[in-house]
This record gives C-alpha cells, sequence and structure tokens, in this order.
C-alpha cells in the first residue's frame, strides 16, 4: 500500500468505498422516508394535481418524526453524528 497523505490513514479506494456505502445508505433513508410518509399522509384516490392543506402538514410532521426517530436510534447505536 503506498504511503498517504490523509491523516485518517485511509487510502483513495478506502475512501471512495466508504462515500459509495454512505450514499447508498442516504438514497435508502430516502426512499424509506418519501414511501412512509406517502402511504401515511397522501390519499389514494388524487383529487388534485397538487398537495392540499392537511397533507402539507401530515408530509412536514411525518417527516419531523422520522428524522427525530432515526437520530435517536442512531444515538443508542453509538453514532454521535445525525444520519444525513
Amino acid at each position: 500500500m503506498a504511503a498517504s497523505n490523509d491523516p485518517t490513514g485511509f487510502d483513495k479506494e478506502q475512501i471512495i468505498g466508504m462515500a459509495e456505502t454512505e450514499m447508498t445508505y442516504r438514497v435508502d433513508m430516502f426512499n424509506r422516508l418519501t414511501k412512509t410518509c406517502f402511504d401515511k399522509c397522501i390519499e389514494k384516490k388524487y383529487k388534485e394535481s397538487e398537495l392540499n392543506m392537511g397533507e402539507n402538514s401530515c408530509i412536514d410532521r411525518c417527516v419531523a418524526k422520522y428524522w427525530q426517530v432515526t437520530n435517536l436510534v442512531g444515538q443508542l447505536l453509538g453514532s454521535n453524528r445525525p444520519p444525513m
């Protein structure tokens, strides 16, 4: 392994691999959040092309609660950084 100027001691391939893993994690989390809040807040019979006030409020609350739970689980598992 070649010497690295990176103070963390990781080489370029390791850093790229970690970045790819992080991006995969973030995309998966976003997709789960979107599906969860959509299923919970949006009526299945579309009446309008825009979200109504109740749907907007529900989405706001759902996303906020999702982040709170995600951060709490991260803290319980020992991660000291927010998920995104």
